[in-house]
């Protein structure tokens, strides 16, 4: 008989009238994909058990239960200090757990996620998190290692992630600007931490899949964190899952999701594609500040990333140039698809997957450093051809076309001093190949990665 889980230490705590879905204890042998199934609660229904024996509830689970005041002693009190962050859950801060506080844990580094009780998600999310995390085990799912339910506090506690979470690190200001393979390889893992939650023998719908719900650690692993909104699928005989209210962020839900209130796997790949788009252009999904054509991501770009000519003046300008051509033409292909109007037409997570794992290995990169030369007294650099790469065949000016072909033509003439053997006979080659490496000097544009001392003889 399948067990209702704990509301938890209260009645009539969940007050919207959408359907929570959670596990239930099953009498036969787990699946080997997930350690329970699921079945839906009644949002009236409230169970009389202890928070203590929820852990129990979710097999395979291993949470801690923490007290308020252990939390409290490993953030420092909730310091200032320690806070890392918050959003619609509320705030997070870091903490440090030794073995004295919680024997069988590992010391280390955790994030104490503390629920806002004025704040937009509420107990029933808290219970999600709880419930799903507590079953789910895989690389690219974020670490739950217990939770706190005292009185009407809700607390729950993850693995560290020292990089905080994607939007921090693609948007802000201060952070570094991320390389195009840290890109691709967090698009690939945040890609098969989705396939793992739709390939389940009984899917599970993240619906908030967006950038600020992908954490990093310190070797830019991505994870998925954040299942407060996460639900079943749909049964084997039907095509898709109803739900009375429409959950999410604005700018990463599927459109038939907001039409008709729908949900399937599908919504969370188009989701997938506005973070993917974001990861390829540098642009939020929703920005206010840029011209009113350009605020919404989608809209703006997705009508270009199907024509290869395009894909240059949509990539992220602050990556200078330092990208795979053909991998961000395929990158912006599979974007396309993703972001289809029909749901039919997206790709499943698994195909997702193998697109782009190839990306990874693509060598055709710019290679070398850019350097600044003054031009020569007398000789003003034209406004044309103002950009060039030593060694490189596909860094290119913005707005010059043609640029690379110079570049390429030049150098090859460069390299033929080399093979000039009788200086007699062809001097008048020899200096004419000269004056002509001056002029491309000329031409050079500075760059940060150019070396304190450049040689110029």
């Amino acid at each position: 008989m399948a067990l209702k889980m704990a509301m938890c230490c209260f009645k009539n705590t969940i007050q919207n009238s959408e359907e929570l879905v959670h596990p239930k204890q099953s009498s036969s042998s787990p699946s080997p994909q997930r350690p329970s199934s699921i079945v839906g609660v009644n949002s009236n229904v409230a169970s009389e058990f202890c928070i203590n024996d929820l852990p129990n509830s979710i097999p395979g689970s291993n949470l801690h239960v923490f007290s308020h005041d252990e939390l409290r002693l490993i953030t420092n009190n909730f310091s200032s200090n320690n806070y890392l962050g918050g959003g619609g859950f509320g705030a997070v801060y870091k903490g440090f757990i030794h073995d004295k506080v919680r024997p069988g844990l590992d010391a280390q580094a955790v994030a104490v996620k503390v629920l806002d009780l004025e704040g937009t998600q509420g107990h029933k999310e808290w219970l999600a998190e709880v419930i799903y995390l507590g079953q789910l085990r895989h690389p690219h799912l974020v670490k739950l290692y217990g939770y706190s339910c005292e009185n009407d506090q809700r607390l729950l506690v993850y693995e560290y992630m020292a990089r905080g979470n994607l939007d921090k690190q693609l948007f802000s200001r201060h952070s570094v600007t991320l390389p195009w393979l840290t890109r691709i390889k967090i698009a690939l893992e945040a890609a098969k931490g989705l396939a793992y939650l739709h390939d389940l023998n009984k899917p599970i719908i993240f619906r908030d899949f967006k950038g600020a719900n992908i954490l990093l650690d310190s070797n830019y692993t991505a994870k998925l964190s954040d299942f407060g909104f996460a639900r079943d699928g749909p049964e084997e005989d039907k095509s898709h899952v109803s739900t009375k209210n429409i959950v999410g962020t604005n700018g990463y839900a599927a459109p038939e999701y907001i039409m008709t209130g729908h949900l399937t796997t599908m919504s969370d790949v188009y989701s997938y594609g506005v973070v993917l788009l974001e990861l390829l252009t540098g642009r939020k999904s929703l920005d206010k500040i840029r011209p009113k054509k350009e605020q919404h991501l989608v809209d703006f770009a997705r009508p270009q990333l199907k024509d290869p000519r395009k894909i240059d003046g949509l990539m992220d300008p602050r990556l200078e140039g330092q990208y795979s051509i053909e991998g961000s033409k395929i990158a912006a292909l599979l974007a396309y698809q993703c972001l289809s109007k029909q749901a039919k037409s997206r790709p499943r997570m698994s195909a997702v997957i193998k697109v782009l794992e190839p990306l990874m290995e693509l060598k055709d990169m710019p290679r070398g450093y850019f350097v600044y030369v003054a031009p020569n007294e007398g000789h003003l650099p034209n406004n044309k051809d103002q950009k060039m790469c030593d060694g490189s065949k596909n860094v290119h000016k913005k707005g010059e076309k043609n640029e690379g072909n110079v570049v390429e033509q030049q150098n090859e003439k460069v390299e033929k001093v080399k093979n000039v053997n009788d200086e007699g006979k062809n001097e008048v080659i020899k200096q004419k190949l000269r004056d002509e490496r001056r002029v491309l000097r000329s031409r050079a544009v500075y760059h940060e990665t150019v070396p304190d001392k450049v040689n110029h003889s």
